[in-house]
């Protein structure tokens, strides 16, 4: 290790970035450290994000299943369905607690010490983390990100809720209102949906899910729509209050209008996050933050001071956790002084929803902003493993160059849209083009089979439709 320093790399995070940034750079030789002020590792993510939503969407759907009559269809005959919401949440926590854990052992196996506290720069190489300085040679700045506020809102996570929140009602609300219809909101407004709250969601832009190609947008609507959301559009709120056990939001068009009121059990506010980087002195390391409150790095994830580098949601991309993992394991082995790159092209996103909403590379709208595109779409109404589960709702569609028929962006939306990305990130990764995918053998009977369908699409020649 180089003299005078106490670490070769300090990594500040445990996220999904932070962590896996660390590990790695231990894997690679490295004397490395890791700052985390929470009492457990994982970040977000782990903790109040990614994966307790998804014990909870996962519980929410057997319930619906059992509940709605789903499984009577089946001919699977439950007794009297009742919801065990206290259940439900043991089931989410024993989640949480085992993969916590896992990295915690993953740090010990791979000798990376954890510094437990909040870390604030005192120099370009030194920081302080409670009353201890501490100084690397190398230092990530993987602080992620938090919730927005809404101004004019107070969240007391008992009645206005964040995401944080909105995960641990103690029971189901009546009626709720999810301010914000991208994905968290959707995510969430789904769990308690499905377990008995009626759901509006107010959303600024005109549509739901902002960002996801334009023909996703609108079938997720109406999917949505179908299930019992009402989308209130184009629709701003103003303020929020509570009184006593419901709360009363003033809304009004976006464009300016008359406002009204309507009343919630609870409201979940989830208009997006921002990074984090209050605390951390980032001016004594030389380091200033751009317009969006985020940390420029170079294509290596270099920072203009040398020796500092940023990863995750808190530097320039889309917040999400699997880029973040990617960026940690890059960064590692560009301080290591080897080749760490990320596609930044080839992220996928997904909405956890039922169907499940999955999207990679570019939307129609800006593959034909940059050119003529040919594109191919595939109904799952026609895949003849999702009629037998009877999931008709959705469809695959391939986007692809005219001239290269190089594959430019997939966006599905389908029970496993989630799982089926894969393959489509795959295959642009390796620079596939639509024919490639249509003459790979896909197993039969198997929703990725619409993939195949979809890119045989693009050349106009589906077979099963």
């Amino acid at each position: 290790m180089a003299e005078g320093y106490d670490f070769d790399v300090l990594v500040i995070g445990a996220g999904p970035g932070g962590y896996v940034a660390a590990i790695r750079a231990a894997q690679l030789g490295l004397k490395t450290a890791c700052v985390e002020s929470r009492e457990t590792l994982g970040g977000t993510c782990l903790n109040v994000g990614c994966i307790p939503s998804k014990a909870l969407l996962h519980a929410s759907e057997l319930f619906e299943e059992a509940a709605h009559g789903t499984l009577a269809k089946w001919g699977v005959k439950p007794g009297n369905v009742e919801l065990d919401l206290g259940q439900m949440h043991a089931t989410r926590l024993e989640a949480v607690k085992g993969l916590t854990q896992g990295i915690e052992f993953l740090f010990k196996k791979n000798k990376v010490e954890w510094l437990k506290g909040r870390a604030s720069f005192e120099s370009a190489d030194t920081v302080k983390v409670g009353d201890r300085n501490v100084r690397a040679k190398n230092i990530v700045i993987a602080t992620g990100s938090s919730v927005t506020p809404l101004p004019g809102i107070t969240i007391d996570q008992e009645r206005i809720v964040d995401s944080t929140g909105a995960l641990e009602l103690p029971e189901v609300p009546k009626r709720m209102v999810v301010i914000g219809g991208g994905v968290i909101g959707l995510e969430l407004g789904s769990v308690w949906r499905r377990l008995g709250a009626q759901i509006t969601v107010v959303e600024f832009l005109d549509q739901i899910l902002p960002g996801f190609d334009g023909d996703v947008r609108k079938e997720a609507s109406k999917i949505f729509k179908k299930q019992g959301f009402e989308f209130r559009l184009s629709t701003k709120v103003t303020k929020a209050e509570r009184k006593g056990d419901t709360v009363t939001l003033a809304i009004e068009p976006a464009a300016g209008g008359a406002a009204e009121t309507i009343e919630a059990d609870v409201v979940l506010v989830s208009i997006g996050r921002k990074p984090n980087t209050d605390g951390l002195a980032l001016d004594k390391a030389g380091l200033q933050t751009n317009q969006r409150g985020q940390i420029e790095t170079d294509h290596r994830f270099k920072t203009k001071v040398a020796g500092v580098w940023a990863i995750g949601d808190v530097i320039p991309g889309p917040m999400l956790a699997h880029k973040a993992e990617d960026e940690g394991i890059a960064v590692a082995e560009n301080i290591a002084g080897q080749t760490g790159i990320v596609n930044e092209e080839v992220i996928p996103s997904v909405v956890y929803t039922m169907p499940e909403i999955a999207g990679v590379g570019l939307t129609e709208e800006e593959a034909r902003k940059s050119g003529d595109v040919k594109v191919g779409k595939f109904p799952m109404l026609a895949n003849s493993r999702a009629k037998t589960n009877r999931e008709p709702d959705g469809f695959v569609k391939v986007i692809a160059d005219a001239k290269t028929d190089r594959v430019l962006g997939v966006w599905i939306i389908a029970s496993v849209a989630g799982t089926m990305i894969g393959e489509a990130a795959l295959a642009m990764e390796f620079g596939a083009t639509s024919e490639d995918i249509a003459y790979t053998c896909h197993a039969h009977p198997t929703h990725e089979e619409a993939l195949k369908e979809a890119a045989m699409a693009v050349q106009g020649k589906p077979i099963h439709i």
